[in-house]
């Protein structure tokens, strides 16, 4: 599980909650079933019209993915192809064959089998290119649901306190039910704004910064993978995609750890 996920949603709601308590608030006040249902219910209305019904069903699995620790860690990306490159040096690049059967990651395992299969370096570079790019589109998409639902939810916000306010003013001759009435109503912009700011968005910015890593991964398979199939002193292999690290990252030679 990502801690910093969890974590922020627990601060965020854990102040909101706080907050309200600590102004002498109660959480049953806040416990509002109408405006729940017209801002959550007209939230995901909303989402399910923008995009087609094969990308909705795909939201568990794409929510899933800012809960879950991002699989790829570029060291350990690098010192894998160093140790590939150093087992290509050594016994050439068909010795790696057995190597590409045992890779988890399917787009390392594709392009090395395309080096293997002698493809021609240019169309190599161009066949993963393209995989990159459908990448980061498909993630894309799944980012843009969230953005789409935090810009609805406030919008729906307003337009339960709108009509919250239209019942109060409809009962204006019983004075005794305007103050829970005009509480009532603003507790569905209060749904739309937190719901919208302390979860869809921040989600959405999560899932953007999981593709970027991935596609900074890929591109770092890319480079290696090349440099594999050109013959490339493993040494050089190494500096070479270690220009993708952070400087704090680039003291330990991968070539180190290639060899233990």
């Amino acid at each position: 599980m990502d801690l910093a996920t969890i974590i922020g949603l627990v601060l965020a709601w854990g102040a909101l909650l706080g907050a309200l308590l600590m102004e002498g608030g109660e959480l049953r006040v806040m416990i509002n079933l109408p405006a729940a249902l017209l801002v959550f219910g007209g939230t995901i209305g909303a989402a399910v019209i923008s995009f087609r019904m094969n990308q909705i069903m795909e939201v568990p699995s794409i929510l899933s993915i800012a809960f879950r620790e991002k699989a790829l860690e570029l060291p350990d990306v690098i010192r894998q192809l160093v140790r590939l490159a150093e087992k290509a040096r050594r016994d050439g690049l068909l010795s790696l064959e057995e190597e590409s059967r045992r890779l988890h990651d399917p787009f390392l395992k594709r392009g090395l089998r395309l080096a293997i299969d002698g493809t021609d370096p240019e169309l190599l570079r161009g066949v993963l290119e393209t995989e990159i790019q459908l990448l980061q589109a498909r993630h894309r998409a799944g980012e843009s649901i969230f953005i789409t639902l935090g810009g609805f939810a406030p919008t729906l916000g307003i337009i339960g306190t709108v009509m919250g306010l239209i019942h109060m003013l409809a009962n204006l001759s019983d004075p005794g039910k305007m103050g829970p009435l005009i509480a009532g109503a603003f507790i569905a912009t209060l749904y739309g704004v937190s719901s919208a700011n302390l979860i869809f968005l921040p989600i959405a910015n999560k899932l953007r910064m999981r593709s970027s890593e991935e596609a900074l991964a890929r591109e770092v398979m890319l480079e290696g993978i090349l440099s594999i199939q050109a013959g490339d002193n493993p040494r050089l292999v190494e500096e070479k995609l270690k220009a993708y690290l952070a400087p704090r990252l680039r003291g330990q030679s991968a070539l180190a750890g290639a060899r233990r």
